[in-house]
């Protein structure tokens, strides 16, 4: 008594895994483009919180700001990005700017990144 179906392999072919390991690579090589904005992000966060803590005029908000920058390596945006209103007497600072990542040729991954000092995506 043979089985015919004994004889066939299961797994995945070369082919297969050619084509996988490429996509891995590519979600590896754009992750590792990613996770640094991904971090520069955080780091704004961070600072538009202190420096809507820290002032309480405009100037006084922006300088804070790009003090907080410079000893933090943010460039994406500076103080006179920020824009600074009041919301029941308190300070709200908020952010917006979108960071172009070249991924190959004429192909960009854009992210839009949007915070405020009241926390969340405005």
């Amino acid at each position: 008594m043979t089985h015919s179906n004994a004889a066939r392999q299961r797994g995945i072919s070369f082919i297969g895994l050619l084509f996988l390991g490429v996509v891995l690579a590519f979600l590896a090589i754009v992750g590792a483009k990613v996770v640094p904005t991904a971090s520069e992000y955080m780091s704004i966060v961070k600072a538009v919180k202190k420096a809507a803590s820290d002032g309480d005029t405009v100037p006084a908000v922006r300088a804070s700001f790009d003090r907080t920058a410079s000893v933090d390596y943010i460039d994406s945006i500076s103080g006179k990005d920020l824009e600074v209103t009041k919301v029941n007497d308190k300070i709200v600072v908020r952010f917006a700017y979108d960071k172009e990542i070249p991924l190959f040729g004429p192909a960009y991954l854009l992210i839009k990144y949007r915070g405020s000092s009241a926390g969340g995506y405005d």
